[in-house]
Formats: C-alpha cells, sequence, structure tokens
C-alpha cells in the first residue's frame, strides 16, 4: 500500500554551501549571528530593550528552552544565548500580518511556501476566520469567533469528539484555566507537546525515582565531579548548558559526551562573554567522546555497569555503593542477574564504541560519585527508550548517586514551560489524587476515563472521530508525526482553531472552518481589566519563577492566552444550569488563578508571594534529598532491553535532528553552522564508506522512504552529505522529515514517536 503524499512543504532546494564542520562552539560568531537577526527582524529600540530584560529577575522568560536562569548574580551583558536571541528576534519582529495580507495570499498559495518563508512573513494582529469552502481567511470579530467555537464545541455528541493540544511555551497561569475548562468540558483530550519528546523521561523516572522530573539544581550542575551528555546537544539546542559545564569543568569536573555525532557544542566552547576565553581559544569541554550508534545506549550503558562490576571485583566494596543499595533501593538482585548474562565484547559491538574507550569511560565513572546524567531526545525517541532512561537511572543507583549535592538524573527540556505545563495538570492521563483534588476545589466530578495523547489524537481524526481540534500554541502539523496522515486527520475536523503568535503550516491545512486567534508573546506587556499582568513558568529543575513582557503589544487586539481560555470557557458554559468559575475575574487578575492554583497543586503554598521573589522558588522533590515517592518508597532497579532494530543491507538508521537556526519547528534561518551547512535544510547527512558502497556520491540528490506496516512513506530531494557518524546511521533535519515517521510505531509505555531511529532506504 502506498501512502500518497499531500502537498506540506516546498521541495525545492535554496543553494547549498558546504564548509567544514566547526570544532568550538559559540564565541564572536555566536554573538555577531544572534546580532544579525535582531538587526534584520526587529525594531532597534525593541531589540536593545529586550536584550537587557531576557532571563533577568524581574525581566520575561525567553519563550525557547528550559535551561534554568542562575539563583545568584546574573549577567548584565546578556543572560541570553544565540538562539535565545533569535527567539525573541522571531516573536518580537517588527513585520505584522493584517487582513489585507490574507485577502491577497490564498491559503493555497500560502502552502506552498517552506516552513521558513511562512514564518518570517511577521506577527499575526486579528482574529481571521477561513469560512466553508473559502481560498482566503477573513476577519472575524472576538466575539463571533467565540460564539462560533462555543456552537461547535456544544453541538457535539459528546466531549470526547474534542481534542485540546498545548504548546510548551504556554504559561502555568494559561496552562491550569485551559485544563480546568477541558475538565469541565467533560474530556481528558489534553495531547501536549511533552508526548512527542520527553514522555519516555517521564515515564521511565516516575517507575524508577517516583518523580517524572530531573533532581539536580544549577548548583549540582556546578559542583558534579562527573557529567555525562548523552542524546543531546546543548551547542544548538540549549546553549546556556555551556556556561555550566565550563563552570563544573573550571572546578574540577569532568564530562563525558555520548552521541552519534560529534556536535561542536560536546567539545569545546568560548564563552563570549570572557574575554581571556576568547583569545585562548576557549575551553575543551567533553574528556572523553564516546560515539555511540544510534539507539545503541542502553547496549553501551550494560556495557558500562559491566566494565564497573568488572572493577568491583577487583576491589571489593569500592565501587558499587551497597550501602545506598540496601536502604534505598529495590530490584538489585534481578538487575545485576540481568546484567552478568551480557557479554562484554558483544554489547560494545552492539553500540558501535571500541571497549577500550568503555573501560577508560568506567574509570572515570568510578573515580567519581557526584556524576550526574543529562540528556534530551536523543534518548527519549525510540520505541526503547523508556528502557533508556531506566538504564541510566541504574547506573546513578549503582553509585548512589542521586540525593546528594552535585549528582542526579537531568533530562533537558526544550520548551520554555513543557514542565510546568504538566505540573499544572496538562495530560491526558492524569493521576486520580489530581482530578479529586480538582473536582474538590470546584465543585464538579472531573472525567475519569484517559484522553488522546498526540497518537491517538492523529488517529482519532484520521477516523472522523475529533469534530473540533484546538490548539493553544505551537504547529501542530509540523511537530506531529507522520505529517499526511496527520494533515488528512486535520482535514476531516469540523473545526481547528490555532492560538498563535505567528503564521505557521498548521494554519493552512485546515478542517471545513477554521480560525486563527492571535495572542499576546512573552516579550510584550500585558494589561488587563485589574492592570498590568505577569505570568509564571517553570523550568527544567523544578524553579517556577515570574516573567512580564516589556515591549509594547504589536497590535491593538491581541488577547493573552488566559484571557482567551476565560472568554472561550465564558462562552461555552454561559447556559450552562451548574455554577463555574468566574472565567472573567480570573482573566482579570492572573493572582486570582495563582490562588486556585496553590488550592489544587501540592507545592504551591503562598504562590503569590513566592512567585514575586526574584528568584522564584523550588517545587518539592523528594529524590533530591533521597527521599523517593515510589510505592514502597524506594527507588527500583530495572532490567531493560536494548535496540531489537534489525538492518537488511539495504537499510540505515535516520535520526531527525535539528539544526542550528532553529528551534523546534521554528525556523530562524537556513544555516546550520556548526556543521558545516549553509543555506539549505533538504539535506541528508550519512557516513561516507556508507555512501560509497551504495554508489552514491556526495551532494547528489536522492529520496528517502520508510517502511512500517506495509505503508511506504516518502522524502523526496535531499542532498546526500557525507558526514562523520557511525556506519549505516544517517540524520537529517525535521520537520522536513516528519513526512517519514509514523504515528503507529512509537516508545513502549511513553507512546512517544520513534522520531530518532527510523529504518530507512534510500533511492536515486
Amino acid at each position: 500500500m502506498q501512502n500518497k503524499p499531500v502537498e506540506l512543504t516546498s521541495e525545492q532546494f535554496t543553494g547549498i554551501r558546504v564548509g567544514t564542520p566547526k570544532k568550538r562552539a559559540v564565541g564572536v560568531p555566536a554573538v555577531l549571528a544572534a546580532l544579525g537577526h535582531a538587526a534584520q527582524w526587529m525594531r532597534p529600540s525593541d531589540a536593545i530593550k529586550a536584550m537587557f530584560r531576557i532571563n533577568q529577575k524581574g525581566g520575561f522568560d525567553c519563550p525557547g528552552c528550559a535551561w534554568p536562569d542562575p539563583d545568584d548574580d546574573r549577567s548584565r551583558l546578556g543572560e541570553y544565548c544565540e538562539n535565545g536571541l533569535k527567539a525573541i528576534a522571531e516573536e518580537a519582529t517588527k513585520f505584522r500580518l493584517t487582513a489585507d495580507f490574507f485577502q491577497t495570499h490564498s491559503v493555497a498559495a500560502l502552502a506552498d511556501l517552506s516552513d521558513f518563508e511562512i514564518g518570517k512573513k511577521g506577527r499575526l494582529t486579528q482574529p481571521m476566520w477561513l469560512r466553508p469552502g473559502a481560498t482566503h481567511y477573513e476577519p472575524i470579530s472576538w466575539e463571533a469567533a467565540f460564539q462560533l467555537m462555543s456552537r461547535e464545541l456544544n453541538g457535539l455528541e459528546t466531549p470526547d469528539e474534542a481534542a485540546f493540544y498545548t504548546s510548551g511555551r504556554t504559561s502555568n497561569e494559561a496552562a491550569f484555566l485551559y485544563q480546568l475548562f477541558v475538565r469541565m468540558f467533560g474530556t481528558n483530550n489534553l495531547p501536549d507537546c511533552s508526548n512527542m519528546c520527553h514522555e519516555s523521561s517521564g515515564n521511565g523516572l516516575s517507575e524508577t525515582i517516583g518523580i517524572g522530573k530531573g533532581t539536580v539544581t544549577l548548583a549540582d550542575i556546578h559542583a558534579a565531579e562527573l557529567i555525562i551528555v548523552i542524546g543531546q546537544n546543548p551547542g544548538t539546542n540549549h546553549p546556556r548548558m555551556l556556561t555550566a559545564l565550563e563552570k563544573c569543568k573550571e572546578n574540577g569536573g569532568k564530562i563525558i559526551a555520548i552521541n552519534p555525532l560529534p556536535e561542536a557544542g560536546l567539545l569545546h566552547y568560548i564563552n563570549p562573554q570572557r574575554v581571556d576565553r576568547i583569545l585562548t581559544g576557549g575551553l575543551p569541554l567533553a574528556d572523553l567522546f564516546l560515539q555511540v550508534r544510534i539507539n545503541g545506549d542502553v547496549a553501551l550503558l550494560k556495557a558500562l555497569m559491566l566494565a564497573l562490576l568488572a572493577l568491583e571485583q577487583k576491589t571489593p566494596g569500592s565501587i558499587i555503593d551497597h550501602t545506598f543499595i540496601k536502604a534505598n533501593t529495590a530490584g538489585f538482585d534481578h538487575f545485576i542477574a540481568d546484567l552478568q548474562a551480557h557479554n562484554f565484547e558483544q554489547l560494545a559491538a552492539e553500540c558501535g564504541v571500541v571497549p577500550v574507550l568503555i573501560e577508560e569511560a568506567a574509570q572515570m565513572v568510578a573515580a567519581r560519585k557526584k556524576m550526574i546524567i543529562c540528556w534530551a531526545m536523543g534518548l527519549t525517541q525510540h520505541k526503547n527508550a523508556v528502557d533508556n532512561v531506566r538504564e541510566m537511572v541504574n547506573l546513578i543507583l549503582l553509585r548512589g548517586s542521586i540525593g546528594i549535592p552535585g549528582a542526579g538524573v537531568c533530562p533537558v527540556r526544550g520548551h520554555s514551560n513543557v514542565q510546568g505545563d504538566r505540573t499544572m495538570g496538562i495530560w491526558e492521563a492524569p493521576k486520580p489524587e489530581f482530578l479529586d483534588r480538582l473536582g474538590q476545589v470546584f465543585g464538579f466530578e472531573p472525567p475519569r476515563k484517559h484522553g488522546y495523547d498526540t497518537v491517538g489524537t492523529i488517529a482519532a481524526m484520521q477516523k472522523g472521530q475529533i469534530k473540533v481540534f484546538f490548539a493553544l500554541g505551537g504547529n501542530f502539523l509540523s511537530a506531529a508525526p507522520d505529517t499526511t496522515r496527520t494533515a488528512e486527520g486535520l482535514r476531516k475536523c469540523q473545526l481547528t482553531v490555532h492560538v498563535s503568535t505567528k503564521l505557521n503550516r498548521s494554519h493552512l491545512v485546515t478542517g471545513t472552518q477554521a480560525l486563527i486567534l492571535p495572542c499576546l508573546g512573552r516579550t510584550e506587556t500585558d494589561i488587563q481589566e485589574r492592570g498590568p499582568q505577569f505570568v509564571t513558568v517553570e523550568n527544567s529543575m523544578g524553579v517556577v519563577h515570574r516573567s512580564q513582557g516589556i515591549l509594547e503589544p504589536c497590535g491593538a487586539l491581541l488577547k493573552s492566552e488566559p484571557a482567551i481560555v476565560a472568554e472561550l470557557a465564558h462562552a461555552v458554559f454561559f447556559n450552562r444550569p451548574h455554577p463555574t468559575p468566574n472565567w472573567r475575574a480570573l482573566a482579570s487578575d492572573y493572582d486570582r488563578i495563582r490562588d486556585l492554583i496553590e488550592q489544587t497543586i501540592p507545592g504551591f503554598e503562598r504562590y503569590n508571594e513566592r512567585v514575586r521573589n526574584p528568584e522564584g522558588f523550588y517545587l518539592p522533590n523528594g529524590p533530591r534529598q533521597g527521599i523517593f515517592p515510589t510505592p514502597d518508597g524506594k527507588a527500583h532497579f530495572t532490567v531493560n532491553e536494548t535496540s531489537d532494530i534489525q538492518l537488511q543491507p539495504d537499510e540505515y538508521l535516520l535520526m531527525t535532528i535539528r539544526s542550528h537556526d532553529q528551534f523546534n519547528t521554528t525556523i530562524y534561518g537556513l544555516d546550520d553552522r556548526y556543521r558545516g551547512i549553509h543555506h539549505e535544510r533538504r539535506v541528508v547527512f550519512l557516513n561516507e564508506p556508507d555512501m560509497e558502497a551504495a554508489g552514491i556520491k556526495p551532494y547528489q540528490v536522492i529520496h528517502l522512504t520508510t517502511h512500517y506496516q506495509q505503508v511506504v512513506r516518502e522524502a523526496r530531494n535531499f542532498i546526500a552529505i557525507p558526514y562523520d557518524l557511525p556506519r549505516r546511521c544517517a540524520a537529517a533535519y525535521f520537520p522536513e522529515t516528519n513526512v517519514l515517521v509514523p504515528a503507529d510505531e512509537f516508545a513502549r509505555k511513553s507512546r512517544t514517536p520513534i522520531s530518532k531511529s527510523l529504518v530507512i532506504k534510500l533511492s536515486v
């Protein structure tokens, strides 16, 4: 069966220029690149104001990654990175989209553009409506838009015929109101971006240590004796993390980098705020680089732990922390029995790392108790992704490296409040105790049946079971797997609604009718009935802090996300016999929302008082203190599976990746400076001997296909780039290759799409 593609993005090339991959990250080139983006896309006055208030105490939180801000002094020169300023330039662009733009550009014409071209058109300034059968969006008043949504939602046969997506940019206040509205409406259909990225982290950590979050603070990163960075490219995706790694190295710590590609940000860092670093060429970061095969992580970790067992046998009691294990863990004997059933050499061959380097890594681990493991989506988007996370926990528990300063686990979240959204209740599978408390505070019976996650939503839309799709932020179509199937599902909806700051591809693949609702960005002032407001977010390390925009809104008709949710709830519930909150009063003063959060969610005591502390406050984290909130109060060793993928002679394993000019589905530019790719995104990185064996010449145009469950998915017109990565491995950018990702192949338990281990074939 051939899955015929829908035209979703341009397949045209933009003029590639290939250079030498960089060996160092950041430095003066990063500063110039960031300033260049600001100069090109922002008004100079806005750029200057934003640069000195981003991530500052009392300022606004970067809408990019969730890396934490320092608790102590912050750099006045610039507490942000290159991609942070690019994110600001994207949101605070000087360009505007008005009704005239939509009158002269049809939906079909806009769909012919690339994602980069669509995103650069400018900020949305007024609500827009695509009528049934229309070819162009047209203006609609806010009142009419809310009435339209109310009619459609209240006309459904069951609340489960609606799905409510959430992006990780959404604030705590908006997320809490949103999930409350959705559950009062009567469904748990709350798919979110976590389903597509770090769901495996939350699942694996909850099973093993009792909390689905990391256990370390920024101070722990600085104090660690050893940091293992695995499945992560901080130089592009979390550049401010490099400064924390630099402090760790200066304090005597060591770093092991594990990744299929030798990324510049893993290897060498030039701090642009330190003249000494610029003049001396920066600081080497990784003391050891292990170039693992794609999805060879469990095999590598098992081999590493076998090497630790061999060291333990030579000097019993010096490597394995038996005291910690006996007092705090369960499952150790079963774990050890399974581990010893494996063969070190076979595991080394499976992961692709030579044994001597694994043994060197084991020596480094054995010599350092204060160890942190950091990871990102390179580990969470595989069929055995939960196994990846649990196996890292095994290593941490084996050494007793948790619950002490400078040690623990650190999943590095991508979006700025994706962790906070989950804390606020954005989850299709809520815990009973959360629903119990929600019902007690608000006097209703929340739905108990689990709702649709992302892949479930796609399947339900395609079956015609979802009639209304509402997205609070994000670019669902481009972020989701199986782009063609997702587009088909969206087109079967009666109504699709997107709350957005800028135009994106999801606005161009619609239901029978569609709404685009423009909202305020993080950089903009938010004035409600009771005066200026601020919102709060939670970073990767569980710190809740405030964010308050400083720039004038780009249009008079923009509404904040909390106000949009509140007005929608008011319209939907207006004629309901049962009492609901005074939604408009909540939107008029966000302190009122935070008071309700305090009543509902543990850890938010004195919320309004504590969040006004410039540093914010930490949420409770038992494992950080060595307390494990599992059913038996123990941290759990687990038995995990290595990859079961067996490649045929004509097959390769592809991982989707970001370019350096990109954050998630937002394309800032067309360069991937660190990898030496300029002015082009339709590229596929391949091992050079593999290319020679397959008869593929450098820079030849080839096509990629996946074959899952007798469905062929194709991504056409990619330039083959020889690159330093393991044999039979490949890499290409998303969202261009999301069309290859099947929505019905996902991680066991977490149901995260397998975007980092796609079996592909190549053709000319």
